[in-house]
Order: C-alpha cells, then structure tokens, then sequence
C-alpha cells in the first residue's frame, strides 16, 4: 500500500527531464576533460603550443638600413624599453660570429665531401629547446658542439640531397659525424673539430655554446664592440593585442606564426573551460531541478507523509521508495553517460593515432563517473531522508 500511494505523488515527466540533462552534463564534463588530458601532450610533443610563449624579434630591413647596416642591431636603451613593457616577461640577446667560419670534411671520412660558409650564434642554455650533456665548451676541448634548426636537416634530406645525389642522413647518424672549423679573423686562423649534438624545434639558428662564442668572439672578431641583431622575447600573455601593436609602432619584425601557435593554446584552454562550465551548469540545473520537483512533491503531500508517520511507519522507510526511485534515475543518466564518454574517447584515439605519435594517456572516465554517481546517490538519500525525518518527526 506504502508503494502504491508513494507512486502516484510521481511525475514521470520530471523524472526524464532529470535523466536527460545528467546524462547530457556528465557526458561533457567526462568527455571534455578527458579529451584536455589526452590532446594536451601531444599539442606539447608536437607544436610546443602549451609551454612556447617567446618568438625571435629583429628590425624591418628598408632601403636605408641596407645603406646603413648599423640600424638594424638593437641598442642597450631599445632592449632596455623593451623589458619595461607589461607584456613582456623577459629578454634575451643572440650573439653573432663576428668572424668567418668555413666547414669541410676531409676526404678520408666517410662522409659525402662538402666545404661550407657558416654563421653562429649563441643564446643562454635556459632558452635552448634541446637537452644534452654534450653542451658545453671549454678552451682545451678539441670538439665544438653544434645545435642546428631540424628544419635544416629535413632540407637536406628531401631538398639538397636529392637533387646531388646524395644519401640521406638520419639524425642519429648526422650526429656522430666530426668536421672541421675554419676559423677566421683579426689576421688570425685556427681549425677546430666540430659535432651536430642536437636539433632545434624553437630557434631558427645555428648555435654553439656562448662559452665559445665569447672565447672566438675576443680571438678573431673584427670588432670589440657587441653587435646585437636579434632578440628572444618571452611573454607574459601572447594574446595581448598591444604586442603586436608595440612591435608595428617600432618597426620590429616578429615571427608571427610562434604566437599563432601560442594563441592557439589560448583559445583551446578558453574552449575548453567554456564548454565543461556549460557542462557544469547543466549539472547543476539538472540536480537543482529534481530537488526542486521533490520538495514540490512533499509539500503537495506533507499531510499523507504525516498520516503514514502516525499509523506506524518509520520516515526510514518513506524515505526508501524515494532514495530508490532517484538513485535508480541517477544510474540511468550516468551509466550511459559511461559508456558514450569511453566509445567516443575510443573512436578519437584512433583518428589521433593514425595522424600522430604520441603517448596514450591515462584513462579516468570510468572512475570519475563512478565518483559523481556515488557522490549524487549519497547526497540524494541523505537530503530525502533529512526531509523526510523533519515532517514524520517534527520538532516539539
């Protein structure tokens, strides 16, 4: 009879309402947070999206500065008035060769015969994209590590090497080849060994440890003075319009495809934080909206809970239908909600794959949606029987 009479205070329409928009909210909220821990690394591994926030900046070359090369080094007063601009966290110089450098491989090495003119230069290690315990330099080593761009290496292979008939180099292999140096300068000469240690995705260079650079700089420079031409600039927030502003008004030069890609990481957090907010609201709207529709169900019918309660029955037990009935929906909104979340993380996991490398991480859709489900049944019970106990047991 208890059953009986608790079945009619139902409305079904209720009831579906509150399933479908559970199951809709925790299918974002399971989806979208697993998709940011999944795309995150790889967007890392593959674009440097998340962690890159600097670009390369020079002077625009006019017709005037080609006939005044002076005007394209920057000053110490430019770095300077740089480094106080609030959208800029730090600044770092590139030093240049100021000497020539030859390199050539001796015929005896196994290795296609090549003679070359080079450039170096040098940055702080802490902007340096490529870890290796080989980069460093000291006047009694005889080998000077070399970093190049990668790009430099893919010319090579699919460009260069191709049209001279030449065989591809790996980079494992291009690293274990020693060439020589020529360094001249200051009615001075010297050849030194040198080694490809490393592959830069970040700067666009070909770098050798400033240790080096400073050493020849003083040894064969033509000049004494620092002649600086390029600048690294790390930013507070690379979306900040007065960058590119700032930069147009000065005549600077940026590489703007790094702060695409920084921009990029931007909007994917926006995005993301935007839809699982949606996501949580719908959460909340859909548990709002039961506890609504079950207060409006024991205040429509607080004198029958009040009767049952004076012939007998526990508010235990006129609580149990209810604890049972919105239990059971919840199961119905995010079991489903389970499933779906793991089909589709399947279904672009291996879209991604076939496109990309990359590690495959850790999935949390099951234990999460487990979390929320006993998180939502145990507050539902406690808040019913709660409800219940106030009106079978009122307060003298």
């Amino acid at each position: 009879m208890l059953i009986k009479l608790q079945k009619k205070t139902l409305v079904k329409i209720q009831l579906i309402g509150y399933i479908l928009t559970l199951f809709i909210g925790v299918f974002i909220v399971l989806t979208t947070l697993q998709l940011y821990q999944d795309v995150k690394p790889l967007l890392s591994e593959q674009t440097d999206v998340f962690s890159d926030k600097s670009a390369v900046i020079s002077k625009e070359v006019s017709v005037f500065k080609s006939v005044n090369k002076d005007r394209i080094y920057f000053s110490s007063k430019e770095i300077e008035e740089l480094k106080e601009q609030p959208f800029i966290k730090d600044v770092s110089v590139f030093n240049n060769a100021d000497f020539r450098i030859k390199a050539y491989s001796n015929q005896s090495e196994n290795i296609p015969l090549f003679q070359t003119d080079l450039f170096f230069e040098s940055i702080p290690d802490a902007y340096i994209d490529v870890k290796t315990e080989d980069w460093i330099w000291n006047e009694n080593d005889e080998v000077v590590p070399i970093i190049i761009p990668e790009n430099y290496l893919k010319l090579y292979n699919f460009g260069f090497a191709e049209s001279q008939g030449l065989p591809v180099l790996s980079k494992n292999t291009i690293s274990q080849i020693t060439f020589n140096l020529k360094v001249i300068g200051n009615f001075n000469s010297e050849v030194y060994k040198s080694r490809i240690v490393g592959f830069s995705n970040k700067i666009n260079s070909i770098l050798v440890p400033e240790t080096f650079l400073e050493y020849a700089n003083n040894k064969f420079g033509r000049s004494k003075k620092s002649r600086i031409s390029r600048l690294l600039v790390t930013f507070n927030n690379p979306t900040d319009e007065r960058i590119l502003q700032f930069f147009n008004e000065n005549n600077y030069s940026i590489n703007k495809d790094k702060l695409e890609f920084s921009k990029l990481s931007f909007f994917f957090n926006s995005a993301l934080v935007f839809v699982i907010a949606v996501a949580l609201i719908i959460l909340v709207l859909s548990i709002a909206f039961i506890l609504l529709s079950f207060n409006l169900i024991i205040q429509k019918n607080k004198a029958m809970i009040s009767n049952l309660g004076a012939i007998g029955y526990s508010y235990k037990s006129i609580s149990k239908f209810y604890q049972i009935v919105i239990s059971l929906a919840t199961v119905i909104a995010i079991v489903p909600a389970i499933i779906l979340g793991i089909v589709v993380r399947k279904i672009y996991l291996e879209r991604l794959e076939s496109l990309f490398e990359f590690s495959e991480s850790n999935s949390f859709i099951l234990i999460l949606g487990v979390a929320i489900l006993l998180v939502l049944c145990l507050s539902y019970s406690f808040i019913i029987l709660r409800k219940m106990k106030a009106i079978v047991l009122p307060k003298s």
